[in-house]
């Protein structure tokens, strides 16, 4: 499959129709390059709170709400544009209310209308300590007519245990923000390792640029990029492709899963095949003196 992955800036939205010229734009320039799945960043569904005034999109607790309540209209738009291009959209993630506190949720849309809801689950210190956003629902394994797909949302992708749990899927989408360099590399070594350990497609989306009416957001850095195990067949280095730092546009890479199968059935390694071996060794290290 032909994938593409963003590196998107957000806008001050002056009305919903540039918000749907927007996207319309950005899911027909990807479908005209022969993408199939378009994975858009996290949180860049906040711009969709400047369309209720500066003041609301400045306010971290309004702004939350503001965007949650545009979510479902926001889905309709991205159904309609996947049945149109005949694409498979993983939506920019946003705050999603519950009956508690709002998640981080992005949601896959095929080109049938399903939508398939992914919340993010370890919060950063920033969503947890000064946004209140919350862990929503457990991790899914979506199967489409592209491959088994999941999603791990930027800070989820650093951690192993989560990536396993993914393990049945053909590619993983990370949708990032990261306010600066290192954690912008954070979520890209994660990627990379989760393709590693997996032996799957990695795809990390990443907001970029100024967003200084968001105290939430600030100035974001990032690409777009596609990985996979540096197994036989595929690349080296473990890089399919990526983007310019901080360059606004999609990045692409053709992903033969027919490959990814073959390295997981006989790989030089077989680190999916092999996990369970680390199992009972992950104690704590014996120390040994040796002064």
């Amino acid at each position: 499959m032909k994938i593409a992955t963003a590196a998107y800036p957000l806008d001050v939205l002056s009305s919903w129709a540039q918000y749907e010229d927007k996207l319309a734009s950005w899911v027909a320039e990807a479908a005209g390059a022969g993408a199939e799945l378009l994975v858009f960043p996290e949180y860049g569904a906040m711009e969709l709170a400047t369309l209720d005034g500066p003041e609301v999109a400045a306010d971290l607790e309004r702004s939350l709400f503001a965007v949650s309540d545009k979510l479902q209209e926001a889905d309709a738009l991205h159904v309609k544009l996947a049945a149109e291009y005949g694409v498979h959209i993983v939506a920019a993630s946003g705050p999603a209310a519950t009956d508690t506190r709002p998640v981080n949720r992005a949601r896959l849309i095929t080109p049938t209308g399903q939508i398939g809801v992914q919340d993010k689950q370890i919060m950063t210190r920033f969503e947890a300590e000064v946004w209140d956003v919350i862990p929503g629902g457990p991790l899914q394994v979506f199967d489409t007519a592209l491959g088994r797909i999941g999603i791990l949302i930027c800070y989820d992708s650093e951690f192993p245990l989560l990536g396993r749990a993914l393990a049945a899927c053909d590619v993983i989408c990370v949708p990032s923000v990261t306010e600066t360099l290192a954690g912008y590399w954070r979520v890209r070594i994660g990627s990379m390792a989760r393709a590693l350990e997996n032996q799957c497609v990695t795809a990390m989306s990443s907001v970029v640029g100024e967003g200084d009416w968001s105290e939430a957001l600030g100035t974001s850095h990032g690409a777009g990029g596609i990985f996979t195990p540096p197994d036989r067949g595929l690349p080296p280095t473990g890089i399919l492709a990526v983007g310019e730092l901080n360059a606004p546009g999609w990045t692409y890479a053709e992903a033969d899963l027919a490959q990814i199968a073959e390295v997981r059935a006989d790989g030089i390694v077989l680190n999916r095949r092999d996990w369970q071996g680390q199992i009972g060794r992950e104690a704590p290290a014996k120390e040994v003196a040796l002064r």
